[in-house]
């Protein structure tokens, strides 16, 4: 899912140009922040972008010029106009996190910003998607002796092991099977192992 944040006034250091603004955008991915932080990266270097990883979980690519004329007094400062990349990916549970893109640009017009974006100057989200989809992330789930469910609509783990296994408190060890850091770590219809050991048991003559 791709957000725009929009264009807003930077509020910025003292080593930073007075000229600058910024564009935001974010993606979520199925991944944990560490594995889609490595994503990021790969995604890049499959554009050729070059960049300095930070503390975090960030990264921040090398300035880049752009043909844009600037103002009278910044050419005579020797200034040009040049954007670069500001990279953070936010963790939202165990198997899913949130790629920030904020789109630094110095002595570019605002209107002019929006298309130097990295969703559209380097199908970066869909490069990152589709080196997703090729190294998926890892399952810690059993092979055998369990069940896949798949979880309804407003369903958290207390919902899913209350209906499959008759006590709610089980919700602990499907998400440690599944490795789930809590109840609500959880998407509509996302599949859970449960193990046969904790579903219900038949009634006799049922």
């Amino acid at each position: 899912m791709l957000v725009l944040l929009g264009v807003v006034a930077a509020s910025l250091p003292a080593a930073s140009s007075s000229a600058d603004t910024v564009f935001g955008e974010q993606h979520e991915v199925d991944f944990s922040a560490h594995n889609a932080f490595l994503l990021t990266q790969d995604a890049l270097r499959g554009k050729g972008v070059l960049f300095d990883v930070k503390p975090g979980n960030s990264l921040a690519t090398l300035w880049t010029p752009t043909n844009t004329p600037v103002g009278f007094l910044a050419a005579l400062l020797g200034e040009q106009a040049r954007y670069r990349y500001e990279i953070q990916v936010v963790p939202e549970g165990s198997h899913k996190s949130k790629i920030v893109v904020n789109l630094r640009g110095q002595h570019i017009a605002q209107d002019a910003l929006g298309q130097y974006k990295a969703s559209t100057r380097l199908g970066l989200f869909n490069a990152i998607d589709q080196l997703a989809a090729r190294y998926p992330p890892p399952s810690g789930r059993p092979r055998e002796g369990g069940v896949n469910f798949a979880l309804l609509p407003n369903e958290d783990l207390r919902g899913l092991a209350k209906r499959v296994t008759g006590d709610e408190s089980n919700w602990r060890e499907i998400a440690k099977d599944n490795g789930i850091s809590s109840p609500t770590d959880v998407t509509p219809f996302q599949t859970i192992w449960v193990s046969n050991s904790l579903l219900k048991k038949p009634k006799p003559g049922s």
